[in-house]
């Protein structure tokens, strides 16, 4: 690796200015679970490091309407909060299922997000419950929904003088069901996850957000599915075709974890499951 300087800025204001000063020659670090790696592989050489662990940008708060989480908030922070367990369960589950406890205890929100992964553990509960990014840069503020901050495997919306600085979640919401499926059972990649936020009233769907991870180029909110279940009472029969519809929206590739024909089927199973447990049926 080429010589690279190393940040640690205390203030959000100095952080930015880094930002616009090296632009896309500096990289953002937080906890470094998937920076770390890429730098060791030669995947990537920045020429600057902004360590943005010293902002104070690891919180939880509950303010009216809304959830508010710093970007640095750890995912070991949300999987042990009880503001997010009664708030955001999704979320809350997401984060007990992504890594080890090393981890947990080193990976951020803001990272999970800022990678970019189609498989991102965090992000499926998170465009569930239709969140939104805080990106702060030399211009100035901008909050971008998540469904529009992703772009392709990788690749985002933010700017290289940007940070992301929060996570926002209305509130409040009916909860919503996270399920993940692996090659086993716990400190794996997912090989598809899905979220799913059903509101409903005397058994009839009233709203629905449903999502497949690992399933894409990024995350995918499966709109058709959503419209196909607004406005019906939530039976079986309609779950399975709902789920049905919403893997033909997708599309799956075959990797070293599985195949793209398992994926759909896989996936199928795992929509039809999460619809029942948010519909009670």
């Amino acid at each position: 690796m080429r010589e690279c300087k190393y940040f640690a800025p205390t203030g959000l204001g100095e952080a930015v200015a880094l930002l616009a000063e090296y632009g896309a020659r500096a990289t953002v670090l937080a906890g470094g679970t998937d920076l770390l790696p890429k730098i060791n592989h030669y995947e990537l050489e920045p020429e600057a490091l902004v360590f943005i662990g010293k902002l104070g940008l690891d919180y939880i708060k509950e303010e009216p309407g809304k959830l508010v989480i710093g970007a640095a908030t750890t995912t070991a922070m949300l999987a042990n909060s009880d503001v997010i367990s009664r708030c955001a369960g999704a979320l809350a589950e997401a984060a007990m299922q992504s890594g080890s406890t090393a981890i947990r205890n080193a990976a951020t929100i803001g990272g999970n997000i800022a990678n970019a992964s189609p498989g991102a553990d965090l992000v499926a509960p998170l465009l569930a419950m239709d969140a939104s990014v805080k990106l702060v840069g030399a211009a100035g503020e901008r909050l971008v929904p998540l469904q529009d901050f992703f772009l392709a495997p990788h690749q985002t919306v933010r700017e290289p003088d940007e940070l992301i600085a929060e996570v926002v979640v209305p509130m409040p919401q009916a909860d919503a069901v996270y399920i993940k499926l692996g090659r086993r059972k716990g400190q794996t990649l997912s090989v598809v996850c899905t979220a799913v936020r059903l509101e409903t009233a005397g058994g009839v769907c009233r709203e629905a957000r449903i999502v497949l991870g690992s399933m894409a180029p990024r995350p995918l909110r499966c709109t058709q599915a959503e419209v196909l279940i607004q406005g019906k009472a939530v039976t079986p029969d309609l779950i399975q075709e709902c789920a049905a519809v919403a893997v033909g929206e997708s599309t799956p590739i075959t990797d070293q974890r599985a195949t793209a024909w398992y994926r759909q089927k896989a996936g199928t199973a795992l929509v039809a499951r999460a619809l029942s447990r948010a519909a009670g049926v």
